[in-house]
């Protein structure tokens, strides 16, 4: 078969990296990460993308603000909704449940 002492190198499938292998004890004795990619091209970009998430963080806060302004009102819709269903229902029934069928 032919097997040498000799470490070889093969990529790791997950992160591109090089990965350097004993073959006697069949484990990594190495890592070499792959090189990471640039996000930007250039500062201008940057700043761009920036600004566009500034801009979806602004949009997002404000819809947060005018959930909490409404919040009372769907509270009270909720709770009102509620009481209407508990006064429909009669007083001493009980739901069924599985156990008291036996």
């Amino acid at each position: 078969m032919g097997l040498s002492d000799q470490p070889f190198e093969v990529m790791c499938p997950d992160c591109s990296g090089m990965l350097k292998i004993d073959p006697v004890t069949r484990s990594v004795i190495a890592h070499t990460p792959a090189p990471r990619k640039k996000t930007f091209e250039d500062f201008g970009a940057a700043a761009k993308a920036l600004k566009e998430s500034d801009a979806r963080r602004e949009s997002i806060f404000a819809q947060s603000v005018q959930a909490e302004k409404n919040k009372d009102d769907l509270m009270a819709k909720r709770f009102a909704e509620a009481v209407k269903k508990a006064k429909e229902s009669p007083l001493g029934e009980r739901p069924m449940r599985d156990f008291d069928l036996e």
